[in-house]
């Protein structure tokens, strides 16, 4: 058992959190990617969480594997892109905007949390450590 398993236990949730943060971004950047009709839109990336045991009576969370989006996305009319089809249409991605924002909310909240909780720690054992020191 380590001597200090908070480090591990917020650490193991920045790691996530920074998954998370990546896949959320390559979403919104990828919005307006734009495909011919009879190839797949571009998939959104969802990230997975799982918990799991850091060590003996200390829990965590990994990355359990990262979910694809459709990749039907949505058929959009736009006769004069050079990807369209003899119909004028194009495939885009299926993705919300709004709901991908509030994710990289959520996503940059719990980071930051989980780096407020190292540095509270590492502030509470700096402090235990000069108190020993004093005495």
């Amino acid at each position: 058992m380590t001597t200090f398993p908070v480090f591990g236990v917020a650490g193991s949730g920045v790691a996530v959190y920074r998954k998370w943060l990546d896949a959320v971004s390559d979403n919104i950047s990828n919005i307006n990617t734009v495909r011919r009709s009879d190839e797949p839109a571009f998939q959104a990336r969802y990230v997975m969480a799982r918990a799991t045991q850091l060590e003996p009576g200390v829990g965590g969370v990994t990355v359990g594997g990262i979910e694809l989006g459709s990749a039907e996305g949505r058929l959009v009319h736009q006769p004069d892109h050079p990807f369209a089809d003899a119909d004028g249409n194009v495939r885009l991605p299926d993705i919300d905007l709004g709901s991908q924002m509030a994710q990289l909310m959520m996503a940059q909240r719990g980071y930051q949390a989980n780096l407020a909780v190292v540095d509270r720690a590492r502030d509470a054992y700096s402090a235990a450590i000069q108190i020993g020191r004093n005495q």
